[in-house]
């Protein structure tokens, strides 16, 4: 316990600390903590020492085996600095984040930055978005600091960012460098950019100079670029925190990427590690005109209004189909129709209508991501042009209510249809909603006596001719206030007379709950008419039992 008080006084309790604190180690009971310690103070071993007094035989050295190579400098000061970490307490939090905005304004950027032959990376505007969040969130970047056995807290004043390089050498392995870019909270995202792209070219032709891996208070790392999905590295002493973003991964129709925060846990708690990736979050999909800032300093004007998501693109005009533009964004009108035209034909294939909640098949045409259609150019593309009646003036508005619409709990297939007029008002009354309005209580409660009867009739036949051959309408109770339904809508269109043919499911409660046949004369043909009179059975029967 001492020898830990002496490598880290905060890591014994209060009373052992105080204990060595006021120099009383010499009271403790002094403990045999070796084999000689313990023969020599019971008396016992006295022949095993007489042997160990002679002479030693001298033992021939231990060859190296072949193979071994010794680690000389960067890579040694690696090793060190990796052992050296050994003795920092961490905890990790994880955060998946979307990526769509952020995927979207990097190739709006980038389109606008060609003539120029510059170029954004996802990197470049995660490392400024990191800049960001440390100098709201400093507490990310202190460290902890042991001043004359008592911790400390360390409070740099400055975000001075590492980046974690892969230097690839000539003889085919690799080593990892930190450059910092210090000072990174007072740069605008032009200066960060050309100061990012300054000490990278530096560590590729390997001019990093001593000064250049000095000072870093919070690190970036992006092992993703090579497929690692989420990643737990080691944080260097002297560091607050280091940042770590994984591969970025389509799940269904969006982009995601997982980034953790690793941080010193003496001093940095999780709920602050927490905040910080929460507002990292929030900066990548464009609050506080992230974006926009980034183009304004690059010199680019024009950047589109801020999307964040499919259902929230703002209210603005409608472009005109001229405005479109040629070929490419012709294109993407192209691409949505296809998408549309995948959702009304497919998108059964994607509904949830197992009650258990297993997972739909699905169908990769309902993905808008193989058609090239983000969230930016959805919110570009009028509704109109597509001819489709869910509510939305763009494609980003509409689409997740067409999903909603063919993807949720009712599965539609109308496609098939041959006549092009009757296609057309089925897509109008699936897709406006009419047929899903909100039932009345009054409607509510009939519709609740209606099953009910339906229910009680099932149970009883169950229980009472247990055994004889019937066809429950088990699962298809609904068929009876739709029967209702229809019929009272055909006498509304003028028909007298309905024939009704079905199969044998379910035959029974719609004969006693549509036709009107008693119940007594049901029950007859179960009972042989032994208790009923015949005159209460149909010429020929019911010809159900």
């Amino acid at each position: 316990m001492y020898e830990q008080y002496l490598r880290d006084p905060a890591s014994v309790g209060d009373e052992w600390r105080q204990l060595f604190d006021n120099g009383k180690v010499a009271e403790l009971p002094v403990i045999p903590t070796s084999r000689e310690e313990v023969l020599r103070e019971t008396g016992k071993g006295k022949g095993e020492r007489e042997a160990a007094e002679a002479p030693a035989i001298p033992l021939s050295p231990v060859p190296i085996p072949q193979g071994l190579t010794p680690i000389t400098g960067p890579a040694a000061r690696l090793v060190q600095n990796m052992t050296d970490s050994l003795a920092v307490p961490t905890a990790t939090s994880f955060r998946e984040i979307t990526v769509d905005v952020l995927d979207a304004r990097r190739r709006e950027l980038n389109a606008q930055l060609a003539a120029a032959g510059k170029k954004i990376s996802y990197t470049h505007l995660i490392g400024y978005a990191i800049a960001r969040a440390a100098r709201e969130l400093p507490v990310m970047t202190h460290a902890f600091r042991d001043v004359k056995g008592k911790p400390h807290r360390f409070d740099p004043r400055a975000v001075n960012l590492g980046l974690a390089v892969d230097v690839e050498k000539k003889d085919g392995s690799h080593a990892l460098v930190v450059p910092v870019i210090k000072h990174a909270e007072g740069m605008d995202f032009a200066t960060f950019h050309t100061t990012y792209e300054a000490l990278v070219d530096k560590a590729r032709t390997n001019k990093l100079v001593p000064d250049d891996f000095a000072g870093a208070t919070i690190t970036l790392t992006n092992p993703g670029t090579i497929g690692t999905v989420a990643s737990v590295p080691r944080l260097m002493k002297g560091q607050g925190s280091i940042i770590a973003t994984g591969a970025i991964r389509q799940i269904g129709s969006a982009k995601v990427m997982t980034i953790t925060s690793t941080y010193d846990h003496r001093i940095i708690q999780g709920a602050e590690s927490g905040m910080f990736l929460r507002r990292l979050d929030s900066l990548l999909q464009g609050d506080d005109r992230f974006y926009e800032q980034v183009a304004e300093t690059l010199g680019i004007t024009g950047l589109g209004a801020r999307d964040s998501g499919l259902g929230s693109a703002p209210a603005r005009a409608l472009p005109s189909p001229e405005a479109l533009g040629p070929s490419p964004d012709l294109k993407h009108v192209a691409a949505a129709m296809a998408l549309v035209k995948a959702i009304r034909n497919f998108g059964h294939m994607a509904a949830r209508l197992d009650p258990l909640g297993s997972e739909p098949p699905g169908d990769p045409a309902l993905d808008p991501g193989p058609l090239g259609l983000t969230p930016e150019i959805m919110a570009r593309i009028p509704a109109d042009l597509l001819r489709i009646y869910v509510p939305g003036r763009t494609l980003a508005e509409a689409y997740p209510k067409l999903q909603e619409t063919y993807c949720g709990t009712i599965a539609y297939e109308v496609e098939h249809i041959g006549s092009h007029q009757e296609r057309v008002w089925l897509r109008q009354v699936i897709e406006s909603g009419d047929h899903r309005k909100p039932l009345a209580p009054e409607v509510k409660r009939k519709l609740l006596a209606r099953l009910t009867a339906v229910e009680t009739l099932e149970r009883f036949l169950h229980k009472a001719y247990l055994g004889q051959k019937r066809f429950s309408i088990e699962g298809l109770d609904t068929l009876v206030p739709m029967l209702d339904q229809t019929i009272e809508l055909a006498g509304m269109s003028g028909a007298r007379r309905v024939v009704l043919g079905m199969a044998h499911r379910g035959r029974l409660n719609v004969l006693a709950h549509i036709v009107g046949l008693p119940y007594e004369t049901i029950f007859a043909e179960f009972e042989g008419g032994r208790h009923v009179e015949g005159t209460l059975t149909p010429e020929g029967g019911t010809g159900d039992v």
